[in-house]
């Protein structure tokens, strides 16, 4: 059989995870963010819900990109075995066609770190830094690995409650970076001195992890772990305590995550200092950030990081030919 020209590919995460590269990822979200953002090019998630069956979309039209398309998730949590599959759809701007489906599991872990360490590059100073991990799970895993493609980290601190967890995420730090690091039995004997804070593990019973008085001055937070109302991570005193907050996905971080709608029933003030990932990577911040003691950089994810860092990776994909030829062709509607 003849293949189509136009037959999409099949990118699994084993090729993902072969040809991805943090540097080039960081570089290509930072530029992403850097260019103008029409407003409807990256629309807010959207979920379909039915009894206990979900469905997410995060779509995005990045500006100068040669892709665009979506993120697909769903689970049926009354199925025999329930779990959740990703798939990223990738479009081809130049041919109008379906390109790819990309397994979109270990990319969203790949876009989520590569994203904040594109924001930490910007947002905390350029210094050897001291980090404290509070989680030790697959996003702890990946932003530890992302930061210190940006930063020179001096020690990795990690709090998980599992003794066995942090011992094991501490061994392999050491040997995967080659940076010392060490568990710790406390979430505050992590944070106590670390110029970097990251918090990638929410807590078991949605009570905050974190709090502004266990932070040393001039640290730098970020807040993975709380993305929709239910959820929390950060005590409301760390929102108090920083004087810049910047978001991937503004008004969703600030209105749907449940950390920051604690901090608005408490009544704090802090849509006048929070700002989009756009202000920062085009330099819109950098006035502020010179005042800024303590800063924060707070996600929810969203879908133009998952379109920027699929498409770097079919690209490596298809040159490595590692990505699979599907033997369809879908008809086109003229």
């Amino acid at each position: 059989m003849t293949t189509s020209p136009f037959a999409p590919v099949f990118v699994s995460s084993e090729a993902a995870r072969a040809v991805f590269v943090w540097q080039d990822a960081i570089r290509a979200l930072q530029a992403a963010y850097a260019r103008p953002i029409p407003p409807k090019s990256t629309p807010a998630r959207t979920v379909a819900v039915a009894g206990k069956t979900w469905l997410r979309t995060l779509p995005a039209v990045p500006v100068g990109s040669r892709y665009y398309g979506a993120k697909v998730m769903g689970m049926a949590m009354d199925s025999a075995v329930p779990g959740v599959e990703y798939v990223i759809v990738l479009f081809d701007q130049e041919t109008s066609r379906i390109a790819a489906f990309v397994d979109g599991n270990l990319v969203t872990g790949f876009r989520t770190a590569a994203t904040s360490a594109a924001a930490l590059d910007r947002l905390a100073p350029a210094k050897a830094t001291r980090l404290a991990v509070l989680g030790s799970g697959l996003e702890a895993s990946m932003h530890t690995r992302a930061i210190a493609s940006v930063r020179d980290l001096t020690e990795v601190i990690v709090f998980s409650p599992t003794p066995e967890r942090r011992i094991a995420f501490a061994d392999a730090v050491s040997r995967d970076l080659g940076v010392r690091a060490r568990g710790v039995a406390s979430a505050r004997e992590a944070v106590e001195g670390a110029d970097l804070v990251l918090a990638a593990a929410r807590s078991r019973d949605e009570q905050p992890i974190l709090f502004g008085d266990w932070l040393m001055p001039g640290a730098t937070v970020v807040s993975i772990g709380s993305t929709i109302p239910e959820q929390r991570e950060i005590d409301i005193s760390v929102v108090a305590r920083s004087d810049i907050i910047v978001c991937d996905m503004l008004e969703e971080v600030l209105d749907e995550t449940g950390d920051m709608l604690a901090a608005h029933k408490a009544g704090l003030a802090f849509h006048d200092k929070s700002f989009s990932l756009a202000d920062l990577m085009t330099g819109a911040l950098d006035d502020r950030l010179k005042d800024a003691r303590t800063r924060m950089y707070k996600s929810v994810g969203g879908g133009l990081q998952d379109i920027v860092v699929a498409g770097l990776i079919l690209d490596r994909a298809v040159e490595a030919g590692l990505a699979t030829t599907l033997p369809i062709e879908f008809e086109t509607k003229r």
